[in-house]
């Protein structure tokens, strides 16, 4: 009897060994990376970074074949290509192109923070301890792997914009949020393509163009076409830019790879944002080459903006979050006193406060 149970605590231990091995033992895979931004736009910065240590960390046994520019999935596809399949891992922007599937990521607002580092890090607190938030990843069979928030909002036109009644009836390019800000404070936003917009405002078809990071605005030259920039009222990091993965992809990996991607991607926006202020810098340096017109809109008026825009666009997005919680006021309510508790942390000075400042 003694002999049998030390020949099974060893074909025991044997097995365990042989699954242990069987759970390390990753195949060689490639994933595809779908994103609809260019291969040298700074969001990209997320996923090479990402790649690259994955593909180092895992001993080159999972590599990547990257899709930029739509050339896999466009941008209205993107969702649903990932949680088909036809992409393993993508990057998207739900709350403007997937607010039906994706109601509470849309919980970042203008109007609450101009720091993007603070809106990044609240938003990853709420995702951890929320599950209503993690659920609406596993409906779309997907997994959040990080999400960024995008540069503070800016606006240019074809004329300077001071007041809100300089506003009136022009005609902007916007979405989300930012579309029902200038709504609400008498604009006219039209949802059309970027290029296209800038195209109109040059046949002067249209006053303007908003919806943009300071950077990429400065980056795309956009002043060439609408002059005159502002920060829009203060309306600050407008969305979240998201990058998930397949659930099934993920269901396939082993769990040291599973390990490995956890690591890599909790490290991503530490990474970014150590790059991102040198990318902030860089391109107050080219928007005083090229002398770009910045329009200030003074604090009285900024708060101005704030009163009449951010309860519209606030009731909008509790209107759209109702049909997935029943108390979207409390998540809102969590995530801008998580955002409050990192703008402490990290102090940030948006492009603009940086190129009044150099002017001086």
């Amino acid at each position: 009897m003694t002999n049998f149970r030390f020949k099974s605590r060893v074909m025991a231990a044997a097995l365990g060994a042989l699954l242990a091995f069987g759970a390390s033992a990753q195949e060689k895979r490639e994933l595809t990376y779908a994103t609809f931004y260019g291969s040298n736009d700074f969001y990209e910065t997320t996923a090479k970074y990402f790649m690259d240590e994955v593909t180092k960390r895992s001993d080159g046994k999972i590599t990547f074949q990257p899709y930029y520019g739509g050339s896999l999935l466009k941008t209205a596809e993107m969702s649903t290509g990932i949680s088909k399949g036809a992409a393993d891992i993508g990057s998207g922007v739900p709350a403007a192109f997937n607010p039906r599937e994706f109601p509470l990521s849309g919980v970042v607002l203008p109007f609450i923070s101009e720091n993007p580092q603070a809106v990044t890090k609240a938003f990853a607190e709420l995702y951890k301890e929320n599950e209503d938030l993690q659920k609406e990843y596993q409906r779309n069979n997907q997994r959040l792997l990080w999400a960024i928030g995008s540069g503070e909002n800016t606006v240019w036109t074809n004329k300077p914009i001071r007041t809100a009644a300089d506003l009136k009836g022009a005609r902007i390019r916007a979405i989300i949020g930012v579309a029902d800000a200038i709504m609400a404070l008498g604009g006219t936003p039209i949802s059309i393509p970027w290029v296209e917009a800038l195209e109109l405002v040059q046949r002067g078809g249209a006053e303007g163009v908003s919806g943009t990071p300071f950077n990429q605005a400065i980056v795309t030259k956009v002043f060439d076409m609408a002059p005159y920039g502002s920060n829009g009222g203060r309306m600050g990091v407008y969305t979240l830019v998201t990058w998930t993965i397949n659930e099934r992809t993920w269901n396939s990996f082993d769990d040291e790879t599973k390990r490995i991607f956890n690591e890599v991607a909790a490290s991503v926006p530490d990474h970014y944002f150590s790059e991102y202020e040198k990318e902030i810098e860089r391109t107050v340096a080219i928007a005083r080459e090229a002398k770009v017109q910045y329009v200030p809109i003074e604090e009285d008026e900024v708060k101005r903006w704030k009163e009449v825009a951010q309860p519209a666009v606030n009731e909008k997005w509790l209107g759209q979050a109702k049909r997935s919680i029943s108390d979207p006021s409390a998540l809102l309510e969590r995530f801008t006193e998580l955002v409050r508790k990192y703008e402490a942390e990290h102090p940030y000075t948006t492009g603009f406060d940086r190129l009044s400042a150099s002017a001086k």
